[in-house]
């Protein structure tokens, strides 16, 4: 059980690392003009548990933090992964 627990913190770290990093070169690319990762990627990336990684690459970077989708999409989705961290804890201690 405890490797299991040591796994899945090691992906979220590794996937909260991936959302800010995203955000870091989108919001360079953005600055070059150049080509971009899309905002479905993005969600993707947060959605996939890069959800505190990519909040705090929107606010680091100041990196779409006038868009809607992200202000509230972002908050959304880490707001519904604790839910759901919250919800396993309750029924694993039944």
């Amino acid at each position: 059980m405890e490797n299991r627990l040591c796994l899945f913190i090691l992906y979220l770290g590794i996937m909260n690392i991936i959302g800010l990093t995203v955000m870091g070169i989108d919001k360079r690319k953005a600055k070059k003009h150049a080509w971009r990762a899309p905002e479905k990627e993005l969600f993707l990336i947060s959605f996939l548990g890069g959800s505190i990684g990519t909040l705090a690459g929107m606010y680091l970077f100041r990196h779409k933090t006038k868009h809607w989708r992200f202000v509230f999409g972002m908050p959304a989705i880490l707001a519904f992964q604790i839910g759901i961290f919250l919800m396993c804890m309750l029924i694993r201690k039944r």
